[in-house]
This record gives structure tokens, C-alpha cells and sequence, in this order.
């Protein structure tokens, strides 16, 4: 939401730790329900010196009542509704973020209720009340004058309002079962649908994770007792998690817990639950409020990398308030049966390593994505997921008959014997399937006609290195290295960059390698740099253009790169060029740190080649001069599809409107092959396109020869092309050149299926 702001401040909720005792004193009070709700709205005002403050919680089908105010209509309490996304306390909610204006009445989404007599107040700040990622109600206060609302003012409204969720997840105001599921539906077959994040099949009995853990006092007028006491437990929980973390030699698992460790004992965190303790919150109270911001910032990132934190953070605040509330018990686990499948809203990895692997059969999420260290884990040892399972913990009962059918994302809930013994018969055909691609993977990347082709992977930790050998792909022909400095809490000297680059190159095994310099803006941002407010941040401050601005970064990544690449092959590209004078610029940044580096007496890299990645369209306008620059280009085409159609990937109002299969795209791809054709560069796609085997079909037709998949997606890839004759494709799509079809995807979907190339029955 954007922040109109006017020439007076208004008054600051300076005293947040009084605020909180006083409410923690009306709440403790044996009065009625609606009595302290009154007495609270009350506090609030006086203190902010608001002349209105109101409450609206959530009931059921996403409608927010009024339950209490100050300043507005007594008589409207009860009555007045708004459904979620109306007006702007249901923006607030349904925007799960601070919404403030100077002039609410003349607002677009300002809806007017006659009955609550608020049209004098001008000035308006709202906070939604949100407890377990879910919107629990709004919270508002509102003035006659234009005010502009400082951060001070809308940081400590989003802690009283914390405590206020707390109060009313109690079940006194709104019960729990009001927007629950018919009872009886409980006990009958059925299924339900999510997103597939690691294909397989199982069956099992259902094992639902622990509850939340619920702390009773969430405000403290101690605070150096309560810091003492998260010391404590900070020190416990990090003992218990190296003890669980002791290395296993399985290079993925000890990658993405060495990783989830750095974040448990990430300085900005645990900073963070000292300040949310001086506030005059208890430790569990500052655990569960920190949680709530991360989880507000996070889960609004388009990148997926970065929302998949927040299950790790979730996972730590739970065993944090475990150690603080009952450490001496705190993960004693229950015994499970001998084909258990895990049933969660989102998980971290040490709870997973906590429940002994023999005994599991695979993992539901309510949640989840296939970025998640979970999943990460969950892949390494062989446990079908699925993700996005909406419902599983309210339709699921602990000890129910599952049949995880992850290859399709479905989980079918008490089945019947037949279906049971139909399933059964399905696992043993994927078995054969699973024999199939593993004999493929030892087949070379060549056409039915004879042409080879060169497949690649795409990795973003040191863990993904290790699908090399698996998948027998050429290389790495995308190393994201932004990833390690993205679950930091401080920027990574030269020394431990290095360290990182030279494990890369170690696990490669000779294999080429290619690193993409920082890539971070847009919808990645760095937790230990203040990233501008962007009103288009793919458009912004990203990338390469970070990199020119702040040299000294680029510089030191650019050193790291050539000391890790010291008597190798060295490969390096940079991100989001959009015009040759940038690249110019950034090997300009390269030759002073090689020139640096001979000076020092540092053995340079045996052979240093510099690439650019094709994102921006601007640069299909000067091939020519960008191809003489460089010595490969790499196509990427996630945002090189949003640039080209003026369409925001992360927009669900228009996600598959555009099709990378339209002709103008083919057209554009085309052209980028032949230029390079002719200039004797080498040529990478590395974007999602490449990871789907009909879009690769496309992409080998178009003239593409070398393609960077995700590791899922090798064999598919490569079943494929072994089936499909290239010349005569080729040709096809050269008929196709003059379409005006919004996409031709139907049309080479049917070439597919007549001339027999093997897609896996997907489109």
C-alpha cells in the first residue's frame, strides 16, 4: 500500500512497554469478554492520542466485524461488516501489511458506512491482527487532522496487535470452530490436491506434526530477566541443533544444515527479539513477534527462494519457545508407525531429521516450496512431497490410510481396498519408469538424427552439485551465487567467498562451471542492505546496475571468483545487461582485479572466459556489438519473456496469459540463435523455458545447442530429444514463422504426438 503523507507528524505511541502492562492488567481482569475489548480500544487511543480507535476481527467466509471503538458509533459495533479486500480495513487484511493515508474519506478503496458516523476523520492507520500466517482482524486508529503516521507509531500498533491476536485465537470472542468443516466429512474417503515438490509414490498412516506451541504471557515489565532467559535458551537450542546437525557425510543433507544453522544464529535475528523484549514483551512474546515480521516481509518476495526462509524461521521460533517454556522435555518424540507419513503445515529440517527416516514414507504440506531446505532434504533422501495442500491438517486424522501420489499431487484419504491394491500396482510401474530414465541418463544428449546436444544444470547451493554425477549432465551452465549471500546476516568477505567458489569448482570435477555475478534487487533483497522502495522493482535498482553503483561489492565477489579460479578453466557472466557500455564497464571492474591480482603474485585461472545473459530487450538491438564483447551469451528467459510481453511473472491476474511458444517469441529466440550461429559464439538458454521438453523441442529447433535445466528436469529433457529427429522439426517450425496465433503451442504439441517424440504426456 502506498503512504500518503502530509506536513504534520502525528503523535508517536512512544511508551509501548506502558501500553503493553496496562493491557496485559485489562486482559488478566475477570470481566467480561467485550468489556476488556473496550477497555482496550480505549488504552490504545488514549495513548496514541487518536480520536478514534476500532477493532474488527474475522469471521467466517472472510467477513470483518466491528467488536469494539472509540469514537465512532457505539451502535455500529456488531453491526457494521466488511468483507476482506473491501474498503480499507479490508485491504488491510487482505494485504496482511500497515495501511496509512492522510485523507481517508477521498481514498478510491475508502468504502462509507453511514452507521459508524467516521466520515470527520481524515488521517487513517490500520495494522492487521495475524497469528499462525493467518489474518485474525484489523486494527485501527483514526484522526480529524492530516496526519502523516510515523514508523515508530505503526511498529508499536503491530505489537499490541500481536498480543491481540493471541487474546483472540482464545476462542472467547470468535469461536475456533466457527469457519471449521462439517464434522462428518471427516470420516470418509477422500482426496485432496496440491503441488507436487518431489515426484514418488507411497503409502502410509497419517502422522500430524505437533501442535503450535502457545505461550500464556506474552508481555513482561522485566526485560532483563526476559533477555536472560532467551540467552538461555538461544545457548540450549543452538547446543541441541549441533548435536542433531553432527556430520552424516551426505553432502546434501550437511549442505542445507549448515545453512539452516547460519540462519539460527543469525545476528540480525536474535538483535531483532532484544529489541521486541525492550518494547516490554516476554521473550515468547518477542519470539512469536519477530516471527510475524520476518513472515510479513518475506512471504510478499515474488522469489521463491527467499519466501522458503520463512519456514525455516518458523521452525526455529518453535523450538526457541519450546526451549524456553518446557526444555526438558521439549522434543520428546512420540513412536511411530513403521510406514509414517509426515502431515504439516510447513516444516524445517530438523524436524524432519527428528523422526528416524526408516520409519517414513513421505511428507504433506499445507504449505511449502521446492526451494524449501525441507524439501531440499526431503529429495536427498528419497521422500515423495507434496506442497500446497489446502486443508490436509483439518481433513486428515492422525492415523488415517494415505496414498501419496506425488507424481500428480493427490493424497487420497482413508481409501477403499480396491483403490489401495490399484495403487500398489501403480508403484510398481513407476518402479520400471524409474529403471527406464536411469538407463537413459547414460545415453549421450543426442537426436534421433544424430545431432548432440549439450545439457547442463542449473545450481544455486553447493548441494545441487552434487546431481552431476546423477543426472551425468555436461556442467553447470548457471551457478546462482547470490543464494549463499542471501541466508546471511553480514556481507561474505573475499576469503569465504572464495572458499564457497572453490567447493564449486571442486564438486564440478573438472566439469564447466558457469557463475553469474550478483544478482540481488527486484525480488531478491540482501537482509544487511537497505533496498530502496521500488514501485517497479524488476524495472529498478537490480543486478548489474548494483554492481556499477557499488564497485567495491563487484570488485570483491570479482576477486573471490579469480583466487577460487587460480590454475582452472574460470567462467563469469553478468546479469541484466541492457547495453554494451554496461558490460564495458563491468570488464572493466574484472581487468583492474586480474591485474590487481598479478601484481600481488596470485596465480591466475588457467582460462578466463566473461559472458552476458540476454534479459533485457534492448539488447536484441545491438547483437552484433554485445557479441563482439563477450565470449558466450546466455539467453534468460524468465525475464526476458516478462519484458518482451510487458508482463509481470509474478502477477497471478495474468499468469499464463502469454505463451512462451507464441510466434513473436519463437521469432526473437530465432534471430538471437542465428546471430550467434554466425559470429561463432556460444549459446545457453538457462530460464524455466529450458526445463520443460516441449519448450526444449522448441528451443533445439530454433538452433539452441545447449540448454541449463534444473536436475528434475534432466531426464525428461533428454527422453525427449533422443526421440526427436531435428531436421525435419527444424523445417516444421519454419513454416511456422509466419503465424499470427497467440501461440503455437497446440501445433507443435500435435507435430509431437505424430512423429512420435517422447514428452511424458505433459504440455
Amino acid at each position: 500500500m502506498s503512504r500518503e503523507l502530509s506536513e504534520t507528524p502525528a503523535p508517536s505511541l512512544l511508551d509501548t512497554r506502558t501500553l503493553l502492562s496496562s493491557l496485559r492488567t485489562a486482559m488478566a481482569a475477570d470481566t467480561p469478554a467485550q468489556d476488556k475489548l473496550d477497555l482496550a480500544v480505549r488504552l490504545i487511543a488514549r495513548t496514541s492520542g487518536a480520536d478514534v480507535c476500532s477493532l474488527y476481527l474475522q469471521r467466517a467466509g472472510e467477513v470483518l466485524e466491528l467488536f469494539a471503538t472509540v469514537g465512532l458509533k457505539e451502535s455500529a459495533v456488531h453491526q457494521t461488516r466488511l468483507r476482506v479486500g473491501e474498503g480499507l480495513i479490508g485491504a488491510t487484511a487482505a494485504s496482511l501489511a500497515p495501511f496509512t493515508t492522510s485523507n481517508a474519506p477521498e481514498h478510491p478503496q475508502f468504502a462509507y458506512r453511514p452507521e459508524t458516523g467516521e466520515e470527520p476523520y481524515r488521517s487513517f492507520c490500520a495494522v492487521p491482527l495475524i497469528r499462525a500466517g493467518k489474518v485474525r482482524g484489523v486494527l485501527a486508529i483514526q484522526h480529524r487532522d492530516a496526519l502523516s503516521y510515523t514508523a515508530e507509531t505503526i511498529e508499536a500498533l503491530e505489537t499490541v496487535a500481536m498480543v491481540l491476536a493471541e487474546l483472540v485465537a482464545s476462542g472467547e470472542y470468535i469461536a475456533r470452530t466457527e469457519a471449521g468443516t462439517d464434522v462428518a466429512v471427516a470420516f470418509l474417503p477422500g482426496r485432496l490436491t496440491g503441488v507436487t515438490l518431489n515426484a514418488g509414490l507411497a503409502i502410509g498412516q497419517a502422522v500430524l506434526r505437533a501442535p503450535e506451541v502457545v505461550p500464556e504471557h506474552l508481555v513482561s515489565d522485566n526485560p532483563a530477566h526476559e533477555i536472560k532467559r532467551l540467552q538461555t535458551a538461544l545457548s540450549s537450542m543452538h547446543a541441541a541443533l549441533d548435536a542433531l546437525f553432527a556430520p552424516s557425510g551426505n553432502s546434501t543433507r550437511d549442505e542445507v544444515l549448515g545453512t539452516y544453522r547460519l540462519i539460527a544464529a543469525d545476528r540480525g535475528w536474535i538483535a531483532r527479539l532484544h529489541e521486541a523484549i525492550r518494547t516490554g514483551l516476554s521473550a515468547e512474546g518477542a519470539v512469536l513477534r519477530v516471527l510475524e515480521q520476518i513472515k510479513t516481509h518475506l512471504t510478499t518476495q515474488p522469489d521463491e527462494y527467499l519466501r522458503e526462509r520463512v519456514a525455516d524461521f518458523e521452525d526455529l521460533s518453535r523450538r526457541l519457545l519450546q526451549h524456553l517454556l518446557r526444555p526438558a522435555d521439549a522434543f520428546r518424540a512420540a513412536p511411530l508407525p513403521e510406514n509414517a507419513v509426515l502431515v504439516a503445515r510447513s516444516l524445517g529440517p530438523a524436524e524432519l531429521l527428528e523422526v528416524p527416516s526408516e520409519h517414513l514414507r513421505a511428507i504433506v504440506l499445507e504449505e511449502g516450496a521446492a526451494t524449501s531446505h525441507v524439501v531440499i532434504v526431503a529429495r536427498a533422501l528419497g521422500l515423495p512431497v507434496i506442497g500446497q495442500c489446502a486443508q490436509a491438517l483439518s481433513r486428515i486424522e492422525s492415523g488415517d490410510d494415505l496414498l501419496i501420489d506425488a507424481d500428480n499431487a493427490q493424497v487420497m484419504i482413508r481409501p477403499s481396498e480396491e483403490i489401495r491394491a490399484e495403487f500398489a500396482r501403480g508403484m510398481a510401474l513407476r518402479a520400471d519408469q524409474t529403471r527406464r530414465n536411469s538407463e537413459v541418463r547414460a545415453l549421450p544428449s543426442v537426436t534421433a538424427d544424430g545431432v548432440p546436444v549439450s545439457l547442463l544444470l542449473n545450481c544455486g547451493l553447493l548441494l545441487d552439485i552434487a546431481q552431476l554425477e546423477p543426472t551425468r549432465a555436461e556442467g553447470i551452465g548457471l551457478y546462482r551465487t547470490e543464494i549463499p549471500f542471501l541466508s546471511r546476516g553480514d556481507f561474505p568477505d573475499v576469503e569465504v567467498q572464495a572458499d564457497i567458489y572453490r567447493k564449486v569448482l571442486a564438486g564440478a570435477a573438472g566439469k564447466p562451471v558457469t557463475f553469474r555475478t550478483l544478482d540481488i534487487g527486484g525480488d531478491k533483497f540482501l537482509p544487511y542492505f537497505n533496498h530502496p522502495a521500488e514501485e517497479n522493482p524488476a524495472l529498478g535498482w537490480r543486478a548489474i546496475r548494483i554492481g556499477l553503483d557499488r564497485p567495491a561489492w563487484l570488485r570483491t565477489q570479482l576477486r573471490a571468483l579469480l583466487r577460487a579460479g587460480a590454475g582452472q578453466s574460470l567462467r563469469l557472466m553478468f546479469p541484466m545487461v541492457a547495453d554494451v557500455a554496461e558490460l564495458r564497464a563491468a570488464k572493466k571492474l574484472l581487468q583492474i582485479e586480474v591485474q590487481r591480482a598479478a601484481a600481488r603474485g596470485e596465480p591466475p585461472p588457467a582460462r578466463l572466459e566473461v559472458g552476458a545473459m540476454l534479459e533485457v530487450p534492448a539488447l536484441l538491438f545491438q547483437l552484433p556489438a554485445l557479441l563482439a564483447e563477450v565470449d558466450f551469451l546466455s539467453v534468460g528467459s524468465n525475464d526476458l519473456l516478462q519484458f518482451a510481453f510487458a508482463a509481470d511473472r509474478g502477477n497471478p491476474a495474468i499468469t499464463g496469459r502469454y505463451d512462451p511458444l507464441a510466434p513473436a517469441i519463437l521469432n526473437m529466440l530465432r534471430h538471437v540463435a542465428q546471430t550467434c550461429q554466425q559470429a561463432g559464439k556460444p549459446l545457453t538458454l538457462c530460464g524455466e523455458m529450458a526445463s520443460a521438453p516441449l519448450e526444449a523441442m522448441v528451443l533445439l529447433g530454433l538452433g539452441f545447442r545447449s540448454l541449463s535445466v534444473t536436475a528434475g528436469a534432466m531426464d525428461g529433457v533428454k527422453l525427449m530429444l533422443r526421440s526427436l529427429r531435428l531436421g525435419p522439426f527444424s523445417a516444421f517450425l519454419e513454416s511456422l514463422q509466419g503465424a499470427a496465433d497467440h501461440s503455437l503451442r497446440p501445433k507443435i504439441w500435435g507435430y509431437a504426438q505424430d512423429h512420435g517424440v517422447f514428452l511424458d504426456n505433459s504440455r
